[in-house]
């Protein structure tokens, strides 16, 4: 029991230095975290065109699926 107590010490000791480093990174750099439209709109085009393929891939598996089973 004595040492279950120290290692969550210890982790709460580290997650607090950790949110506090974090807090004073934003401190000064207030704007650190926005994201442009741009990046956005970029990444919504590459997940859509991801999923677009691999639903392609998938629906012709299905369909040449028999005929693929003896290659």
């Amino acid at each position: 029991m004595k040492h279950t107590a120290l290692r969550s010490y210890r982790a709460v000791r580290w997650l607090t230095s950790r949110l506090e480093a974090a807090e004073a990174s934003m401190r000064r750099r207030p704007d650190g975290g926005d994201i442009s439209i741009t990046t956005v709109i970029i990444w919504v085009a590459a997940v859509t065109g991801a999923l677009v393929i691999a639903g392609t891939i998938a629906a012709v598996i299905a369909k040449y699926n028999g005929n693929l089973s003896g290659i």
